[in-house]
């Protein structure tokens, strides 16, 4: 870090002569304020990296300034001075964002030690959201360059089979011809993997959280039953649905909203027996909404279900034999994090598996507002679909 800007907000004009005066020499630019609107104005003009507030100040406490500053930047490192020192409030100060606390009166040696590791967290929390968007950028780019290498000259491949079946067709053998078709099938598997493992590794959730807008629970959950009806019948797995009336309303992206149900549920399919039920519902409670996902098929051995969130992690084939690209829950637990919520499973070998996205419940889109539910492709939702 370049030289750190300390802010140091409190009402009596000698602390602030003498804080200012103990980190005199060291590599800070310093700012001072007298009260706490003062100290707020100075953070957006400032831009500290660090500010010292006293708690006990007319007008604004230093309680609300850490609010406020949390608010603001929540990179801010904060530490607070006061002479009225408690354990109380030394707690109630953390839990709006302080990270140090430094009772009144304090050696010059204490508050520079205290300043130094303030501005050293600093550091730390700027370089790890640095190296965070460095690594979104990689993932993106690497997703976008290696998928293109890849899928060029495999489609060549692709192209090239199916001219050469074409001319080959009068003197081919049928041993010939079932070699000719076990690789078009390869290479095609190999196609479809790329573009599976390109959209996995490059979900944006900026885009996502851009495109959110009220949605109905129910709209999501009948496109993945809808979408996933066919191959719920092939495979003979009752595909239910139940949603109460008024479904309850997210924030979200109708669409990610829906892969990830598709996701969850058509693995919930592949992992089933013929006569095995998979069932999806939802409900508020608590000011949340959980959607659940059960299946009464094969389960999860209690050795990979701490893995299964990881990408490119697949556990054994399906009941027929399926194996998955082992992104698909890995990107649906992005996607829902993406909403603020989150998503658990649990399981039993032999008996099926749960799993619960809890979202957070939006009841209006505003003041007084009481938005309809999203438009559904069907009325009602499914029950006992096969």
């Amino acid at each position: 870090m370049d030289t750190a800007r300390i802010l140091i907000v409190d009402d009596e004009e000698i602390v602030l002569d003498s804080c200012t005066e103990i980190l005199r020499g060291e590599p800070f630019e310093l700012a001072t304020a007298s009260n706490g609107a003062r100290g707020l104005a100075l953070v957006s003009e400032f831009r500290p990296d660090l500010v010292v507030v006293d708690l006990k100040m007319p007008g604004l406490s230093g309680f609300d300034v850490l609010e406020r500053i949390r608010e603001a930047d929540p990179t801010i490192v904060a530490i607070v001075i006061t002479g009225y020192a408690t354990v109380s409030s030394a707690v109630e100060a953390m839990k709006k964002g302080a990270y140090d606390f430094l009772p009144k009166p304090f050696t010059p040696d204490e508050f520079r030690l205290i300043i130094r590791r303030g501005v050293e967290k600093r550091s730390l929390v700027l370089e790890t959201i640095a190296l965070r968007r460095e690594r979104e950028l990689l993932r993106e780019h690497f997703a976008s360059i290696v998928s293109h290498e890849l899928k060029a000259p495999l489609a060549a491949i692709q192209q090239n089979l199916y001219a050469l079946e074409r001319e080959l067709a009068p003197v081919s053998t049928e041993d010939q011809r079932g070699r000719m078709g076990r690789t078009k099938t390869r290479v095609g598997d190999l196609l479809q993997l790329i573009e599976t493992w390109r959209r996995g590794v490059s979900v944006d959730i900026e885009a996502i959280k851009a495109q959110c807008a009220l949605v109905s629970v129910r709209v999501p959950i009948e496109k993945a039953v809808d979408s996933l009806a066919v191959h719920a019948e092939r495979k003979e797995v009752e595909l239910m649905a139940s949603v109460p009336e008024p479904a309850p309303l997210v924030w979200g992206d109708q669409g990610t909203l829906t892969q990830v149900l598709v996701n969850i549920m058509g693995n919930a399919i592949k992992y089933s027996r013929v006569g095995d039920r998979v069932s999806v519902s939802a409900e508020a409670r608590g000011g949340t909404v959980r959607i659940t996902v059960a299946d009464t098929g094969v389960g999860i051995s209690p050795d990979d279900l701490p893995l299964i969130f990881n990408a490119f992690y697949s556990a054994q084939p399906g009941a027929a034999g399926e194996r998955g690209s082992g992104l698909g829950l890995a990107v649906s637990r992005r996607i829902v994090e993406a909403h603020g919520g989150t998503i658990a499973v649990r399981s039993t070998p032999g008996k099926g598996s749960t799993f619960v996205i809890t979202l957070p419940q939006r009841t209006d889109d505003g003041p007084g507002g009481h938005p309809r539910e999203a438009e559904s492709p069907t009325a009602t939702p499914k029950e006992g679909r096969r």
